[in-house]
């Protein structure tokens, strides 16, 4: 077999892929070989007898399975973790996140005056939760809600 290894090349360089996509009819393989200029290889990629195969990528069908999957909240286990648990959500933002939602909902209940209808004991009431607050006692919002219940405050 001849050597196409210029018309190759050229081939490659009119079309804008690689050496290795360009593929030739063998049954014209002696116009090929005549081929010497550009000019003739675009006469011949026109013709058909040059063409670049398309180019393969990696599937992304297993890909857009598992990415589904995770969605859900799937394959996302203590076994497919890595990191410190404060690498994936950091502790910090996530207290900020609740002590800001705990101390709006005790500024607006303080407002609404729903510990007291007396003012110095609302006050009063409204700092002592704040403090417990400040101090980590409320996990959640929905503690803090029970919390009041259980002091016998009818919240929403």
């Amino acid at each position: 077999m001849s050597d196409l290894s210029m018309q190759k090349r050229l081939a490659a360089e009119v079309l804008g892929v690689g050496i290795s996509r360009i593929r030739i009819d063998p049954e014209r393989i002696e116009d090929v070989e005549a081929a010497l200029r550009r000019e003739d290889i675009r006469k011949l990629i026109k013709e058909g007898v040059i063409w670049a195969e398309p180019s393969r990528r990696n599937s992304r069908g297993r890909w857009k399975e598992r990415h589904e999957k995770r969605k859900k909240g799937h394959r996302r286990g203590p076994g497919k973790r890595k990191g410190a648990k404060d690498a994936r959500a950091d502790s910090k933002e996530k207290w900020v996140a609740t002590i800001r939602k705990i101390r709006r909902y005790l500024k607006w209940l303080r407002d609404h005056r729903v510990f007291s209808k007396d003012e110095k004991e609302n006050r009063r009431i409204y700092r002592k939760l704040y403090m417990l607050a400040k101090g980590g006692t409320f996990t959640s919002l929905a503690d803090l809600k029970r919390h009041l219940r259980d002091m016998g405050y009818e919240v929403r």
